[in-house]
């Protein structure tokens, strides 16, 4: 696609509704199937690890996002939101938000990502503090038949297949099917398990087994989601301080979320209704050992909602928003069980309703200028009512020279894990935690030097109070989430460049600097600096060859015990072939950690290690077959 092909894709995200990217008020970025494939991604970590102000952490159990400097070890992702066509998919238990293999979605039926950093809460409400990461699945249209795909991975021994089924009929229904699965043994890796003394191999313990299915179809204003996904990944770490280098542990997630939404307009086209059916549920298995004792830890959820919103443009020059959202968690279990002594075991039950209010105007001031204004309410009865508000000014001053500046609140509930939580062994709990909270300014320049390459440069400062992190509980010595006194304070910028040329090739670049500390000291887990370079090109000479090829570089990092990781350069290549060498037939060759860079992430207070090794060199040779 050209650059300005591009910069025309629209974005829903931002604002529950269609906006040019010009208009949005943040500073939106949009990743299409296309850089998917080019690039070779596995998974919607890897592909939001190449935008600006983004940088992954592996455990050996989840992939974590951080944010424009913000990722406490062992957060599960509660502080950015997930959703799939609009549909939340962060769970109601951990509110976590999964981005690794545990996403429920093979990344191969996404048609676009587009990701809005910064406060959503005037939208969005829950969750959206950091960022929204909204998901574009594809359509029967798209697939026009079947695709089957099957790919093998080296170090990790593992294949990965998929079978897709997709067409639009001719009384304009719209369907599609999918089913993927992969199987992973996983490599042999070293570690140590620090104040056990415990260092060793940990053979066949890396496994990962994952089943995915989807289907989606549409008629007219109508259409229909079903996700499931059924991850479990072998605990070679020992996981929350279990016994080290046994078998048999490891973590569970199976996720099912499904929709149903009308979308369509009325009154000569001025008004846009939008209503959704929601449901959601969430399976956690976690068998651990201790002392040679076997224990199980649960945390399943069910949800469902409803949600209406009404876009009016009847007004000259307006773009007015109002909508309602209600979801209720009606059941939320948590279960602690040790086989081997039952007067130790624990069973908690909670339910909880959230009920949002939210209206935004966008108003055209004059032909360059205009401004967005939002609000919304919040409810619910573990932290009672929250406003978050949003402003944004924009200015186009020329065609090519776009200013805008941003802010917006944020705020966050404590999950029932971190607020309820209690089994007098590992963990008691804190029913008094209150919600977190965060304001963000952000000052952003898009400009167009050349109808084919776009600059943006971006300024942003946030502070979060009552951040909610884990302690420990004086009177018990356990550990316990516990809200924090000092103010989190984070100061960036950031620097992108977008080319394209005529010829097929593209540059996407980028460098950021973030400042994050608390109460003086730097924040855990927080690269100062940040580098991406993403290249694409077709191979000259070769007709139907095309390789991306992307460099990242990533700041050393504080850990728990206030050392720090090493910086690093990451890079990975990956060469695809199209239709044109053989009929339906697409091959690509992919090479994850090019030059084998030894690299460590901090780990969580609930690990052995202090930092984890991250897997080396892989390579991995993929077939799509379409017909």
């Amino acid at each position: 696609m050209s650059l300005d092909q591009l910069m025309n894709i629209r974005v829903i995200g931002a604002s529950k509704y269609e906006q040019k990217q010009q208009q949005v008020a943040a500073t939106v970025s949009i990743i299409t199937r296309k850089d998917i494939r080019t690039y070779g991604w596995r998974t919607l970590n890897e592909a939001l690890a190449s935008l600006p102000g983004i940088y992954p952490t592996y455990d050996y159990q989840y992939d974590y996002l951080g944010t424009r400097g913000f990722a406490l070890p062992g957060d599960f992702n509660t502080r950015v939101l997930i959703t799939i066509n609009g549909n939340r998919i962060n769970d109601a238990t951990y509110d976590q938000g999964p981005t690794g293999r545990d996403f429920p979605l093979d990344i191969d039926l996404i048609e676009r990502i587009e990701f809005i950093p910064g406060p959503g809460s005037a939208v969005y409400g829950q969750n959206a503090m950091l960022g929204v990461v909204n998901i574009i699945t594809r359509n029967g249209s798209d697939v026009r038949g079947v695709e089957l795909s099957a790919s093998y991975q080296t170090a990790e021994t593992m294949p990965q297949e998929r079978v897709t089924l997709g067409k639009q009929f001719d009384n304009g229904t719209d369907a599609l099917l999918s089913f993927s699965g992969l199987q992973s043994r996983g490599a042999n890796r070293l570690f140590e398990y620090g104040d056990s003394g415990v260092a060793g191999v940990a053979h066949h313990m890396d496994g990962e087994n994952v089943k995915q299915v989807f289907a989606r179809a549409s008629h007219g204003p109508l259409s229909f989601d079903f996700i499931y996904g059924d991850r479990r990944k072998d605990d070679p770490t020992g996981m929350f301080f279990s016994d080290p280098l046994m078998g048999g542990q490891f973590q569970r997630d199976r996720r099912l979320n499904t929709q149903i939404q009308y979308n369509e307009y009325f009154a000569n086209n001025t008004l846009n209704v939008l209503g959704r059916l929601f449901l959601g549920q969430y399976r956690y298995d976690n068998p651990l050992i201790y002392s040679g004792e076997r224990n199980l830890f649960t945390g399943p959820s069910d949800w469902h909602g409803v949600e209406l919103r009404l876009l009016s443009t009847a007004l000259t020059d307006h773009k007015l928003m109002i909508g309602a959202e209600y979801q209720n968690n009606t059941r939320i279990k948590q279960t602690f069980q040790n086989f081997a002594s039952p007067d130790e075991n624990t069973l908690l039950r909670d339910s909880i309703i959230r009920v949002g209010i939210y209206a935004q105007d966008e108003w055209r001031i004059t032909d360059t200028v205009s401004a967005t204004m939002g609000l919304r309410y919040d409810h619910n009865n573990w932290i009672n009512s929250r406003l978050s508000p949003r402003g944004a000014l924009i200015w186009q001053a020329t065609p090519q020279l776009t200013f805008k500046a941003l802010y917006g609140r944020a705020h966050r509930s404590p999950n029932a894990y971190e607020r309820n939580y209690n089994d007098g062994i590992s963990q008691v709990s804190n029913p008094g935690l209150h919600s977190e909270s965060m304001d963000t300014a952000e000052l952003a320049v898009d400009y167009l030097p050349l109808p084919n390459m776009n600059i943006r440069t971006t300024a942003y400062a946030w502070n979060m109070t009552n951040l909610i992190s884990l302690g420990t509980d004086p009177i018990s010595g356990l550990s316990q989430y516990q809200q924090g006194s000092g103010k989190v304070k984070v100061r960036g910028g950031e620097l992108s460049v977008d080319k394209t040329w005529d010829w097929g090739a593209r540059l996407r670049s980028s460098f950021g600097i973030q400042d994050a500390e608390q109460q003086g000291s730097q924040l855990l887990n927080s690269p100062y600096f940040l580098g991406k370079l993403n290249i694409s090109m077709p191979i000259p000479l070769v007709t139907g060859l095309r390789t991306g090829y992307e460099l990242q570089y990533y700041g050393n990092r504080k850990t728990l015990n206030g050392t720090h990781t090493d910086s690093y350069f990451l890079s990975n290549l990956n060469l695809t072939t199209d239709v044109r060498w053989v009929k339906g037939l697409e091959a690509s060759l992919s090479l994850y950690n090019l030059f084998n860079e030894h690299f460590q992430h901090p780990a969580a207070d609930t690990n052995w290690q202090n930092s984890l090794m991250q897997p080396g060199r892989t390579i991995r040779l993929r077939m799509d077959f379409r017909f």
